[in-house]
């Protein structure tokens, strides 16, 4: 080509080359890119490391990630290892010549290309399979640990005699060896073939051997060593089958071994795991015989006995043994199934008696004041009063309450334990004034105060409302002093800078003020390193130059109570609802957590996710690991979290779990022993509900424990929806104190009803001793109804058609309000089952529900009442008005003689008692203010009694106008005026539809 720059003399010109300066520069660049590049990924690694070592588990943090660490290094380094020795040993046994073919030639061209990169790509391949196969097994830390630290279950399954532990422990070890093993021959065999095709040792189109000698050798080598594991694979089948999920028609999600699988796929297995070794050995000879027949003959052999032996022969079985008497063949398996679930689900203690659900008495008398005794009848529901709660208590828009509010236990001012709904005024940056980074993470930095209700009373401002026992910004009343600031809740999901230059707003009781975190939670950010790596991994760079912060600077993140046990415990499941509790001076959320395994054999598994939703999932409260399957759960830690610092505490609870033993080997240190949880806490410990709820979807079927009855299904239940819900979904637990029928005193309870399969009525009532300190804590005890009884669902219809209902319905339209049911509680009761139901309105001139009436069934009468104590009244045909007081004698009790006090000053001050009681009850009408109404309802109507008493009758001396006067006393000329006045306040109440007066104190 002609020379461009002037020929070999002339000058020449380096084009594009940059200059040394502009290379230092791109280098510089490149490093920094890199090191950047490097810093973004340790950040993470580095914060998360800060966030353990601020809440004390940092061992949890390096246990985990020295597993995970092992783990990746040796199982990657095992997978890296099998594929390049085996690309190494084929290019090594690579024939010397290849055969002059066209196939041959092709192949050359890529011999060529490669030859010069052959070490790179080696290295480029076997870091590439090493670094996926070592990301898998870190993933398998779980199971590692829970194979070095298992603990003996001290139970054998019924079919090898083999220790729990095995299957739950053991054998999920032995399939990941297992597949790892299968993963790695895979690749090794397609690697070496690859590698033999490449270099001539295998040939597809070329004339004469299709193989070398020693290609053969080493693939029959990687197939015996493939068919070896596929032995082993068949043997841990055996074990597999105790374990193993399949569609059964006496329950779904059967678990364990039936007539079919021990009587024709265990006997297949062996007979396959011993063809599959002869063929192994077969192979392995090749190295010897260097010919394919024999092993191909066997592998083919293993091929039809896989298909003959474990395939048709259990269906021949199944069809011509099972089926024709399947009831009677599946009997023993089904006793086994019941026997290994009822234990796996702590069921097995379950109470079960008949109950005939027809009242034992005819005396009302009798079953009225059984009423009072039965149950402490929680009125205030707390899936339905939080917008109450929100509305009288909120104090300010930056604050909220949870949808679903929580019941626990509080003493009063008596000294007396009742039944208290309760819940945490928590931050709401939806509802700050104005939106700013500052805002958001400065200034609106926690939420303030515990705010409790009794559950069985109501309040009289305005009348419905809650009966609140602690209330206020800042929050008073029988709970005590407490540390009120709340900087981890629920609701907290965003993060807070705390401590630095910047002050955050507060409450103290005379009024708003500023504050600083006085507690040591959080992760420091006086250093600008970790600023730094707080400004990447949150994607927020003004924390590395904002000005609000500085020295004393903390960040708070990870602040719900759930996701602060998951990360310090995340071997745990956690219960979809934390709830509050304040002990010694400050709040605690408490946390129940569970151990479970999917390895318990002949024990059936549930999806978690499906078992624990209900009426209340949808929206309101969490839903514990949404498709987690299990055949094994125990309640096993009571975890608490510190509102104000955030301290986690995890508590043994259950002292036999060997799950949780395992564990606490794995991390040694993490679970506090169940002698060091206060007492103080211990009084608002109780029976979680999604454990309930696993735990009744089992009972459903598993009350059953005759094998033929369980085969039939004829005495299955079923969790019956919730009636007082538009949306469909099961009936949610409730809490409640209670006693049932053999208790001599109530017990804080957790209960449900189950109605049979496919029928509305009434087929058991379930209950379980929910005060952890009581000695029969986790009792549960199963009332199975024996007669025709009304479900919920019967009793919810019967009283939305009930007169009474519908008029007070057709009323509440004129106010443009809307009716809205209650918990429908469910108290068994001298024979029969008492159900009682409160009734809300929201609309009119409040936005938030009131309690206005209350219905109560009981056989085949229901009521729709004013009170509970009216509703019980009525319900049972007994006399008697609790919802206002007697009037008060107007002569001596037991003196039927004496005439009542007459003359001009009684009827004075009867007339002046009468005008006090009608302004009194103007001012509750317009206050909607119902007890006080009807108590002012109640003055007047007496004050009238006591005026038309008074009054002198015609021609007698007090006719006469006393002394020095010539008229009567004032208003004595028409004492009836305010007895008019009355009439039409009252009609003019009826007319709203507002004349009912919703005192719930009974």
């Amino acid at each position: 080509m002609p020379d461009r720059g002037g020929g070999p003399t002339g000058p020449r010109i380096r084009v594009g080359r940059p200059s040394r300066r502009v290379r230092t520069l791109l280098m510089t660049l490149g490093v920094l890119a890199v090191l950047a590049m490097a810093f973004v990924m340790f950040a993470g690694f580095w914060t998360d490391w800060l966030w353990y070592r601020s809440v004390a588990y940092s061992s949890v943090f390096t246990t985990t990630l020295w597993t995970k660490i092992g783990l990746f290094l040796v199982f990657g380094l095992l997978m890296a290892l099998a594929i390049g020795v085996n690309i190494w040993l084929a290019h090594r046994l690579r024939p010397p010549l290849s055969a002059m073919s066209l196939e041959q030639q092709s192949l050359d061209r890529y011999r060529m290309s490669v030859a010069p990169y052959k070490k790179w790509v080696l290295l480029a391949i076997t870091a590439l399979v090493g670094l996926i196969a070592g990301a898998s097994a870190s993933g398998q830390w779980r199971t590692w640990l829970m194979y070095v630290n298992g603990v003996s279950f001290g139970q054998k399954d019924p079919q090898f005699k083999l220790d729990v532990s095995f299957y739950a422990f053991d054998l999920p070890w032995y399939r990941f060896l297992l597949g790892f093993g299968f993963a790695a021959t895979v690749l090794a065999l397609i690697a070496a073939a690859l590698t033999h095709y490449l270099y001539g040792g295998l040939r597809i189109t070329s004339p004469g051997a299709r193989a070398t000698g020693a290609a053969t050798g080493h693939l029959s080598v990687l197939l015996g060593i493939f068919v070896s594991l596929k032995a082993v694979a068949y043997w841990l089948d055996r074990y597999g089958l105790a374990v193993k999920s399949s569609d059964f028609k006496a329950t779904d999600n059967w678990t364990g071994l039936r007539y079919v699988d021990a009587n024709a796929y265990l006997p297949a297995k062996t007979i396959l795991f011993c063809i599959a070794a002869i063929c192994a050995v077969l192979f392995f000879a090749t190295l010897w015989r260097r010919t394919w027949q024999l092993p191909v003959i066997g592998f083919g052999l293993m091929v039809l006995s896989a298909i003959l032996i474990g395939g048709l022969y259990p269906a021949i079985v199944q069809k011509f043994q099972v089926q024709p008497n399947e009831q009677a063949k599946e009997a023993p398996f089904i006793r086994k199934n019941i026997d290994a679930t009822r234990d796996a689900y702590d069921i097995d203690d379950a109470q079960v008696d008949d109950y005939a659900g027809k009242a034992t008495t005819t005396d009302d008398t009798k079953l009225r004041a059984s009423a009072d005794a039965a149950a402490s009848y929680r009125v205030m529901d707390p899936n339905v009063v939080s917008p109450a709660f929100q509305q009288l208590q909120q104090k300010r828009n930056y604050y909220q309450f949870p949808k679903t509010l929580d019941v626990d236990r509080y003493k009063g001012k008596d000294g007396k334990e009742q039944d208290t709904v309760i819940g945490l005024r928590e931050l709401n940056l939806q509802g700050l004034p104005k939106r700013n980074w500052i805002n958001d993470h400065f200034t609106y930095t926690h939420g303030y105060g515990a705010i409790a209700a009794r559950g069985t009373t109501t309040g009289t401002n305005p009348a419905g409302s809650p009966d609140f026992t602690e209330s206020g910004l800042p929050a008073s009343g029988d709970l005590g002093k407490y540390e009120q600031r709340i900087y981890y809740g629920e609701k907290t999901e965003q993060y807070s800078i705390v401590g630095g230059p910047q002050k955050e707003l507060d409450y103290e009781e005379d009024g708003e003020k500023t504050t600083s975190y006085k507690g040591n939670s959080g992760v420091s950010l006086s250093s600008a390193f970790n600023r730094a790596a707080y400004a990447v991994s949150f994607s927020e760079p003004q924390i590395l130059y904002s000005g609000a912060i500085g020295e004393g600077s903390r960040i708070l993140y990870n602040r719900t109570p759930k996701e602060r046990v998951e990360a310090v415990a995340p071997w745990l499941t956690i219960d979809g609802d934390a709830y509050p509790a304040v002990v010694d001076g400050r709040i605690q959320w408490v946390v129940d957590a569970y151990t479970t395994t999917n390895g318990y054999p002949y024990a059936s598994r549930t999806t978690l996710g499906d078992t624990t939703a209900d009426s209340l999932t949808t929206n309101q409260r969490a839903v514990v690991a949404q498709q987690n399957q299990v055949n094994y759960i125990r309640n096993s830690v009571k975890a608490t979290v510190d509102a104000y610092d955030g301290k986690v505490k995890l508590y043994e609870w259950d002292t036999k779990d060997p799950v949780l033993k395992t564990w606490r080997k794995a991390f040694p240190g993490t679970v506090k022993s169940r002698a060091d949880i206060p007492q103080e806490l211990m009084d608002h410990l109780r029976y979680p509900q999604d454990l309930f709820k696993v735990q009744r979807e089992l009972l459903t079927r598993y009350h059953v424990q005759d094998p033929a009855q369980f085969y039939s299904g004829s005495d299955a239940w079923q969790v019956p929806d919730d009636p007082t819900n538009k949306e469909p979904g099961a009936v949610p637990p409730y809490y409640l104190s209670m006693k049932m029928p053999g208790q001599d005193a109530q017990k804080f309870s957790l209960t449900t009803t189950f109605t049979p399969k496919g029928r509305p009525d009434l087929g058991a009532f379930m209950a379980v001793d929910a005060d952890a300190a009581s000695k029969d804590y986790g009792t549960i005890r199963l009332l199975r109804v024996t007669t025709t009884v009304k479900g919920p669902g019967q009793v919810q219809s019967e009283l939305n058609g009930n007169d009474d209902v519908a008029e007070f319905v057709r009323n509440l339209k004129g106010t443009d309000s809307d009716i809205e049911y209650g918990n429908l509680l469910t108290v068994p009761l001298e024979g029969g089952f008492l159900y009682i139901e409160p009734v809300y309105t929201r609309g009119g001139t409040q936005n938030y529900p009131l309690l206005r009436k209350v219905a109560a069934s009981y056989g085949s009468k229901i009521v729709f009442e004013n009170s509970l104590g009216e509703a019980l009244n009525a319900v049972f045909g007994v006399e008697g008005d609790t919802t206002t007081p007697p009037t008060e004698p107007t002569q001596p009790p037991g003196d039927t003689t004496k005439p009542p006090v007459t003359g001009s000053a009684a009827l004075k001050q009867a007339i002046a008692d009468a005008q006090k009681a009608y302004t009194e009850g103007e001012t509750a009408l317009k206050e909607q203010d119902w007890t006080a109404y009807g108590k002012a309802q109640a003055a007047l109507e007496e004050a009238l009694q006591r005026a038309a008493a008074a009054q002198p009758k015609a021609g007698s001396q007090a006719d006469k106008p006393a002394s020095g006067s010539d008229k009567p006393a004032s208003g004595s000329d028409k004492p009836g005026s305010d007895a008019d006045k009355a009439g039409d306040q009252a009609d003019k109440a009826d007319a709203k539809g507002i004349d009912q007066v919703s005192d719930q104190g009974s």
